[in-house]
């Protein structure tokens, strides 16, 4: 890793280094904090959690070949060289903000409330007709995640999209000043994390913490149809680029054709000129992220034929309105998160499908006071949307029930206790040819219930 030799990483972190003066040249190739992944020339950097402490595998690691560990307590004198830092989570996020301002690339940062990985995945599906790209992989977006991400990054990259996502006050300035973004994309300003941030324009202070770690000259690309991201005025001086489905904003798109499951057509107005697009993932929020990718695109050079290539290419991830299709079912599978406004598009995408509709809602967790109602509403919603099969699963859940059952002229819905329950029961809910949404937030461990659907036989 270039510029990543033990003496700089020692003089990141405020280290203090023991071993054998040589070793200080010597750069790592990675870094790791689980001891299964450490390969020969690794860092290592051992984390407390609550159940295990990584220090207790620092002579593991070292034996299997790791170049140098962190540790917040003395080593035994040995062959193997280590730096003695206060925090090795401190340490961690202080090498990497090292590590990203000794590479020359450019770095997109993308927050937001909901769509942040989706709209990750749309920007790097643009950016990957020009450039080479790395971009958060999974949940990897929060104070250990992110570093990790960082660490990824090797001389053939030339721009990296990096999710960071956040749920208190202070989170995002330690977040962005190791990301340093050159582009920085805030989606939308929601619901999500209520209980710690308070309120949406205390999400909006929390988000916007962002602002103060750019790099000079950075592009700012903001949800313009968003009521709190609109009064965004000036950053470093410069006007943010909105975008939206007002011909106001920057870019805009018009023309919309929803093609259901399949996806949507629409018109993409730019500042380089106007294209026609397909996008291939369901939803009236990809046009949000198309947007956010073509700015996003314009912004690093990219031609709008390019741009428009990046869009239809686009591929869906798992649990992330993924198109799982079986013998017997099609199941939407948005299991990894979800918090009200998430829930009601994920709704608005199971409606537009042909046949039977399902819907299998779980909890949403952090909503705050208001959660009790915020499920009552969502539950009124999948009602409203006309939904074939309500089915609601999880103690919050109970106040969705009650809103489906309130609002319901020819819903069937129907309350599980747990997960587990609703399994038990799945073959008498499902039918041959049915479209399943299945979602909730990620404690709720939905993806059993997608494992379970994908599994049935049904006649």
């Amino acid at each position: 890793m270039k510029h990543m030799t033990i003496q700089n990483i020692t003089e990141a972190c405020h280290g203090t280094f023991f071993g054998n003066a040589p070793f200080l040249e010597q750069e790592i190739q990675g870094v790791a904090i689980d001891s299964r992944k450490i390969k020969p020339g690794y860092l290592f950097v051992p984390i407390k959690g609550a159940k295990v402490d990584g220090h207790a595998f620092i002579p593991q690691v070292m034996e299997n070949g790791a170049l140098v560990t962190l540790t917040e307590h003395p080593l035994d004198e040995g062959p193997h060289p280590y730096i003695l830092v206060d925090s090795c989570e401190q340490a961690l996020k202080d090498i990497a903000a090292f590590y990203r301002n000794a590479l020359d690339i450019k770095v997109v940062g993308i927050t937001g409330s909901v769509g942040k990985t989706s709209t990750k995945e749309t920007i790097a599906s643009v950016l990957s007709k020009k450039y080479n790209v790395l971009k958060t992989e999974g949940n990897f977006n929060n104070e250990i995640g992110l570093p990790l991400t960082i660490f990824n990054i090797r001389e053939e990259h030339e721009v990296a999209v990096l999710e960071m996502g956040i749920d208190h006050f202070g989170e995002m300035h330690r977040l962005a000043s190791i990301s340093q973004p050159d582009i920085c994309v805030i989606t939308n300003i929601g619901l999500a994390h209520m209980e710690n941030l308070g309120s949406r324009d205390g999400i909006l202070k929390a988000k916007t913490e962002v602002f103060d770690h750019l790099k000079p000259n950075a592009c700012v690309i903001l949800n313009g149809d968003d009521d709190k991201l609109c009064t965004v005025s000036s950053v470093q001086g410069k006007s943010p680029v909105f975008f939206g489905l007002s011909p106001e904003r920057n870019a805009y798109a018009d023309e919309i054709e929803n093609l259901g499951l399949r996806g949507t057509n629409c018109t993409l107005h730019l500042s380089a000129g106007s294209i026609r697009v397909h996008i291939p993932v369901p939803g009236e929020h990809m046009i949000y992220n198309a947007l956010a990718a073509a700015c996003t695109g314009l912004a690093l050079g990219l031609t709008p034929e390019e741009i428009k290539s990046g869009i239809e290419s686009l591929k869906t991830i798992s649990g992330r309105t993924n198109l799982i299709e079986t013998d017997s079912l099609l199941i939407i599978d948005d299991c990894y998160n979800a918090n009200p406004i998430s829930m009601k598009s994920s709704l608005d995408v199971l409606a537009t499908a042909s046949g039977r509709k399902v819907a299998i809602m779980g909890d949403m967790f952090e909503l705050g006071p208001n959660e009790c109602e915020l499920h009552y509403n969502t539950g009124s919603y999948a009602a409203e949307k006309q939904i074939d099969i309500i089915c609601c699963i999880g103690e919050l859940s109970r106040h969705a029930y009650s809103g489906a059952k309130a609002h319901a002229t020819q819903s069937i819905v129907l309350y599980f206790e747990t997960r587990q329950e609703f399994l038990e029961k799945i073959q008498n809910v499902i039918q041959k040819g049915d479209t399943i949404l299945v979602k909730a937030s990620h404690s709720m461990e939905f993806p059993e219930i997608v494992s379970a659907l994908k599994e049935m036989k049904l006649r």
